[in-house]
């Protein structure tokens, strides 16, 4: 982590973006002109957010089974608008 936060790579773009520790993924993204995960509810409710993490410390918020199964979260699938970084993370919108 670095003052300004931690460093979000997206694999597959020549993106490197910042989260600060207690923003919500999916707002870094936006607030950063990435607007390749869409913005649904923001809520985790409607899980059109869905991403993996590929590498890197996160927790998540409450999410839907219904958008991320136990199966997807063991392999680390989880909604941007719930997870909140908690070192630097590479991440893929591939899904």
């Amino acid at each position: 982590m670095t003052e300004k936060g931690f460093q979000v790579t997206v694999i597959g773009s020549d993106k490197i973006l910042t989260c600060q520790k207690d923003e919500p993924l999916l707002v870094a993204l936006a607030r950063q002109g990435y607007l390749k995960v869409p913005v649904g509810c923001r809520q985790g409710g409607c899980g059109v957010c869905k991403i993996r993490i590929v590498e890197g410390e996160f927790e998540t918020g409450k999410m839907s089974v219904k958008h991320v199964s136990d199966a997807e979260r063991k392999i680390n699938y989880t909604l941007a608008c719930k997870t909140f970084p908690k070192s630097d993370l590479a991440i893929t919108t591939k899904i």
